[in-house]
């Protein structure tokens, strides 16, 4: 479900159950954040991050001649979501379609699975976006599992990526992540 505002607009607080998990002001937690970019695995794309007046801004180039991607992550932490339904974002797009990822103590052959879900942006549109925890699709180093299941009350980590397979510049403003309430309508 997305919904459009024509400005970034502080994060709202009063919702019924929504969890604010970050709003990047000075009240917020400060979650580490950090680059990975596909140069990890030989790639040449390139982003990075810069958070200020209440947002993070998520920028660089894709190229898909290596791996295709950038992301930042969060360091390692504890979140029991059991009692909500997703992840709410509200952003500021491009008009290119970014991944929202999470992380579980889940492991497949050692390795931590990282948990997907895809969204779409209008470029120069503000834009709420839910996730339902129902969406996130278990992954490998890319490759999709058939599971387990995300399980909410185990998040360790969550972050941002883009993986569209496509080249060229990228701009996404992050205003606000929220767990949203498990009784709101979908």
């Amino acid at each position: 479900m997305t919904s459009s505002d024509p400005t970034l607009a502080a994060c709202d607080y009063h919702s019924n159950g929504d969890v604010v998990l970050t709003d990047f002001t000075a009240k917020s937690a400060d979650l580490g954040w950090y680059v990975v970019n596909d140069n990890v695995m030989g790639g040449r794309s390139k982003g990075d991050f810069e958070q200020r007046h209440g947002e993070l801004s998520f920028t660089g180039n894709t190229n898909t001649k290596g791996g295709g991607f950038s992301s930042i992550r969060t360091n390692p932490m504890e979140l029991n979501l059991s009692k909500h339904s997703g992840i709410q974002l509200r952003v500021k797009g491009d008009g290119r379609r970014y991944t929202w990822r999470l992380t579980t103590n889940a492991r497949w052959r050692g390795r931590q699975i990282g948990y997907w879900a895809e969204f779409d942006t209008q470029k120069d549109v503000v834009s709420t976006i839910d996730i339902p925890f129902s969406s996130f699709t278990p992954r490998v180093r890319g490759y999709q599992l058939d599971g387990p299941a995300l399980d909410p009350e185990q998040i360790t980590g969550m972050g941002l990526m883009i993986y569209d397979k496509l080249d060229g510049p990228f701009a996404l403003r992050l205003e606000c992540v929220k767990a949203y309430s498990a009784n709101k309508a979908d």
